[in-house]
């Protein structure tokens, strides 16, 4: 007889750009989650599941801890706290390559009260070289958190993933699975669209386009083999909706041919994507645009925003 299966859930908690979306789809298997250079890129919960011969893992790919500057990200930063609450293991990812400031403290301390397991995880560790490097950082989470266990990871590389899922499984309650063997996420068909484009816009306009871009999919039919979208691209100034267009519609255009082919791979469909631009200064205070993007983005858009946290 073999041993008892484990299951349950685990939150990945980190700073903007700490490697936690490359990690889940890493650990996954599949992409699930938005991957990109920018900070903040995940806005709210991306639920990727792991199915292993000792259980199931079900991660959740955490928005980034950040200053909630508008009712959006104070949204954001609710979901961190209610999943902390919620899971059985919390993994901490550190970016080894950043030194620690004020926003790495706020999030230990964030995570001091835990009772739960935490697990330390130092990301990208092929950037280090020399490989020495790491054990000063390796010594000094170990101050912060006595016990806690770390485990070093290249989520690029599938260096140290298979000490990492043990680790976890190690520390899960044995039970069974929550979700069948053959699902590997709980995202929609439209949140998977409007993240591709998203993702495209960012990584397409680079620098030129800061963090204040949003996706709505107005529109979405299938129809045999040809699903047709609709989709609204939301920026808050006249200049960046110039940027997203591009000159004679050229940028406008990459984004959604890039677009079409990453969702047809992904969804092994035809795509028909249409994309509109629309300038709206505040629409990351706007529950009804927050709400229809992300479904329970608007339960606190009418709260008052929490206080600066350190950066």
């Amino acid at each position: 007889m073999g041993s008892p299966k484990r299951s349950g859930s685990i939150a990945l908690l980190g700073r903007p750009n700490a490697g936690k979306s490359t990690l889940i789809n890493a650990l996954v298997g599949e992409k699930v989650a938005i991957v990109s250079s920018r900070p903040q890129t995940t806005r709210n919960r991306i639920v990727g599941i792991v199915n292993d011969t000792r259980g199931q893992a079900v991660l959740l790919d955490l928005p980034g801890v950040h200053r909630p500057r508008h009712r959006m990200n104070t949204k954001m930063m609710q979901e961190v706290r209610s999943a902390i609450e919620e899971v059985e293991v919390v993994l901490h990812l550190i970016d080894a390559n950043i030194d620690w400031g004020g926003g790495e403290a706020f999030l230990f301390d964030l995570i001091e009260p835990v009772t739960k397991p935490v697990i330390g995880v130092i990301t990208k560790i092929d950037l280090v070289r020399p490989k020495q490097m790491l054990l000063p950082l390796i010594e000094r989470y170990g101050e912060r958190r006595p016990g806690a266990p770390i485990v070093p990871i290249s989520s690029r590389k599938s260096d140290g993933l298979d000490t990492l899922l043990a680790t976890i499984f190690q520390r899960l309650p044995e039970g069974p699975p929550g979700y069948p063997a053959d699902i590997t996420t709980t995202q929609t068909e439209r949140f998977f669209i409007a993240e591709a484009v998203r993702e495209k816009v960012l990584s397409l306009t680079r620098d030129e386009l800061p963090y204040t871009t949003g996706v709505l999919i107005d529109y979405i039919e299938e129809d045999e083999n040809l699903l047709s979208v609709d989709a609204t691209i939301y920026v808050e100034r006249p200049s960046q909706k110039g940027i997203v267009i591009g000159r004679g519609g050229s940028m406008i255009k990459n984004i959604g041919q890039s677009a079409r082919l990453n969702l047809e791979r992904l969804l092994s469909t035809r795509v028909h994507l249409a994309l509109h631009v629309k300038v709206h200064p505040r629409w990351r205070e706007d529950a009804r645009i927050l709400m229809q993007m992300e479904p329970g983005m608007a339960d606190l858009c009418f709260d008052e925003p929490e206080a600066d946290e350190p950066s």
